[in-house]
């Protein structure tokens, strides 16, 4: 059918069924099964429901309709109109709904805990109306109005197609009506049942008679007896021995099933074997290549020292050395060949100490150029954003570009391989870039480039004009590292412009006298800084104790390392310092393995006691790195370990607890613990200092 005869049938379908009249109170005549537009108002929500409803109907049923649409029970629901509560038995006549018009109710539930109030419709129904008034033509061509409630499929509607009209060209489609299909009356009989849907089966056993004959010789018949055979009868078994072979047959298969389940245990753990071997063989190899890279490094940096750990590395190697040829001179001689021995070996010493300076004046040369190109590069780079796509975009400004000019100007002077003219050339170039300011340090770099350019014409060699050129170089770096002249580098000095941000970064050091920034000195584990700066530190390290970190060092950043890979937020390995590492492994600990005794640092690493806990100093164990693999496969450590190990282990946790506790920064990580415990663990002060001195010793003899 077409799309308006559809639309038709569809309004005529909802309207209610019934003629009789009734008398409304303001005089209308009212026909009964006439409807109304109830509009409920879901509290707290707010969302509307409207429903098309007879208005002879009660409350209670209208109560029953909207508890079957937002399934909840209906002796939960409370319909109140205009604030106040409706009685159940009341219809929306009497409460003055008229016909065809729409009234509004608040609903609610009185245990929204456990029967709250929602739309069961879709979100994208909502700008479409539940309720439309049409007008139909009934009989006699007077339009009567009917509320028409509108049901929305669940369902997509398919395209039934439709037609043209071959005079205005207008196209009709045919639409699917909503009214729901007719319901068949019950007939009171069960047609659906699951008994006649189901087969009985049954099974019974039937013996039917069979009649059999047999004939023999006898008299007046002869049977041939050709054709027989003789049966001789043979061994009668019994059941037992019927059942004893089965058992024995059952045995047999069952011996062979597990030959052969055993036999592929034992391949299995033969091959496990073999994987457990190679893996340890692995391990080995790793382990030796670690040695050998960590000796190779160590011959490297005594060679080639570039850095300060490696000249401190030298210092312990020197002290070593002249520890050992003091006890063997001081165990073979005496008197005056005894100090004779020992002035001989103070001015080598001396030598050696002057080489080592020597080769430290070269290295930190070559550090001060490296520093000074690689300022330069950071200040002329452009700045790098990240775009939405993900590609870096480089953002040129005129701070950089002048950055970048004054750092190719920086390289031009500083070569030394240039021709006369070419070096004129930068000379000129520098002048008029400095004469575009005007301040005391251009003035002395003009004057300085003037008086190269006329000792150049004069003839004076380049030899003689090194110390000016470096004076040049000096005076530039200078004017680049100013801000005024080049506004790029203010974010790279450490020096803040602003001199009252200096006003509580401030600190005398009490061996140089000179008062530096906070991050000129060694700063604690508590973030109270020493009052001995960094190299005043050094020249002590160099003068008397001459200690050699690295062992410490490397070993903090394995520790960090394993912990990160284990729990990404791991804070305490990061709050430790070098010299908190120093403390741990020499005066708790003893520098040596807790299972083997193995004193050698560069074999020596920290994991879990516990390894359900994250790494702190009272949950840790210091072992070799052949141990650590096969303590880390330990489930439980009580269970595992003898109980002396433990208490000793526990003893040396207490011990760091202690010391770490007094840490402002470290308390805040500290598990709660008993005092009790904490109270009967007796750590003596002179015992620690024992522990250090013959840590000391031992280490001295072992390096």
């Amino acid at each position: 059918m077409s799309a308006q005869r559809g639309n038709q049938e569809q309004k005529e379908t909802n309207t209610e069924p019934g003629g009789d009249t009734a008398e409304e109170p303001g005089g209308e005549e009212v026909r009964s099964g006439s409807s109304a537009s109830v509009k409920v108002v879901l509290v707290p929500e707010g969302h509307v429901m409207t429903v098309a409803f007879a208005i002879e109907l009660s409350i209670h049923e209208l109560k029953r309709h909207l508890a079957s649409e937002l399934r909840v029970p209906a002796d939960v629901l409370q319909i109140s109109l205009d604030g106040r509560a409706v009685e159940e038995h009341k219809s929306l006549m009497e409460l003055g709904v008229r016909p065809h018009s729409s009234t509004r109710m608040e609903m609610s539930s009185t245990d929204p805990s456990f029967h709250p109030l929602r739309p069961v419709r879709p979100l994208e129904h909502d700008s479409m109306p539940d309720v439309i008034t049409v007008q139909v033509e009934a009989d006699g061509g007077v339009l009567q109005e009917v509320v028409v409630e509108i049901e929305r499929p669940r369902h997509q509607k398919a395209f039934l197609g439709g037609y043209r009209h071959q005079l205005t060209g207008l196209e009709y489609h045919h639409a699917a009506v909503q009214t729901l299909p007719k319901r068949r009356p019950d007939r009171g009989v069960a047609v659906f049942s699951r008994d006649t849907q189901t087969v009985e089966l049954k099974s019974q056993a039937q013996q039917c008679p069979v009649n059999a004959s047999t004939q023999m010789t006898g008299i007046g018949c002869y049977v041939s007896c050709m054709n027989d055979r003789l049966v001789t009868p043979g061994t009668y078994t019994t059941a037992d021995e019927h059942h004893d072979r089965r058992l024995r047959a059952v045995i047999r298969l069952q011996t062979f099933a597990r030959r052969w389940l055993a036999q592929q245990a034992v391949d299995h753990l033969r091959k496990e074997r073999a994987r457990r071997l190679a893996w340890l063989e692995m391990q080995e190899r790793r382990r030796n290549e670690e040695k050998e890279e960590q000796l190779r490094d160590r011959r490297n940096r005594w060679l080639n020292p570039k850095r300060q750990e490696d000249f401190n590395l030298l210092y312990q190697a020197l002290e070593k050395w002249r520890n050992e040829e003091e006890q063997r001179i001081s165990s073979s001689l005496r008197g005056a060949e005894r100090k004779a021995a020992l002035c001989a070996l103070l001015d080598q010493e001396m030598d050696l100490i002057a080489a080592i300076g020597r080769h430290h004046i070269a290295v930190h040369s070559d550090n001060y150029d490296k520093a000074v190109r690689n300022f330069l590069d950071k200040s002329a780079s452009p700045h790098q954003r990240r775009a939405a796509d993900g590609r870096l975009i480089e953002i040129e400004t005129q701070n950089t570009i002048r950055a970048r000019e004054l750092r190719d100007l920086y390289n031009s002077i500083s070569l030394t391989t240039v021709s006369q003219e070419q070096r004129l050339h930068f000379l000129m170039t520098l002048k008029h870039t400095v004469k575009e300011q005007e301040c005391a340090l251009t003035r002395d770099i003009v004057d300085l480039v003037d008086r190269e350019v006329d000792l150049m014409t004069r003839g004076v060699k380049s030899a003689k004009l090194e110390g000016l050129r470096k004076r040049i170089c000096t005076l530039l770096l200078q004017y680049i590292k100013t801000p005024a002249f080049n506004p790029e580098v203010a974010k790279l000095l450490k020096v803040p412009q602003n001199p009252s941000q200096l006003k509580n970064d401030m600190i005398l050091c009490q061996y140089c006298h000179r008062y530096l920034r906070l991050t000129g000195f060694i700063m604690s584990a508590s973030g109270s800084p020493n009052r001995q700066c960094h190299q005043c530190a050094r020249l002590n390290n160099i003068a008397r104790s001459r200690h050699d970190f690295t062992f410490y060092k490397s070993i903090l950043m394995r520790l960090r390392a394993d912990e990160q890979r284990l729990n990404a937020e791991a804070k305490i390995p990061f709050l430790l310092k070098v010299q908190d590492m120093q403390y741990l492994v020499e005066a708790v600990w003893a520098s040596r393995s807790a299972l083997s005794a193995n004193i050698d640092l560069y074999n020596l690493v920290f994991v879990r006691w516990d390894r359900q806990k994250d790494w702190s100093p009272w949950n840790c164990i210091l072992l070799s790195k052949e141990e650590t693999s096969a303590h880390l496969e330990v489930e439980d450590v009580h269970t595992t370990y003898d109980t002396t190990l433990i208490h000793e282990i526990e003893r040396k946790h207490a011990q760091a607890r202690r010391h770490f506790s007094q840490v402002p920064v470290m308390s805040e990580q500290l598990d709660t613990h008993p005092a009790a415990v904490l109270g009967n663990q007796r750590v003596s002060k002179p015992i620690t200092m024992a522990i250090i001195k013959h840590t000391r010793d031992t280490q001295t003899s072992d390096h």
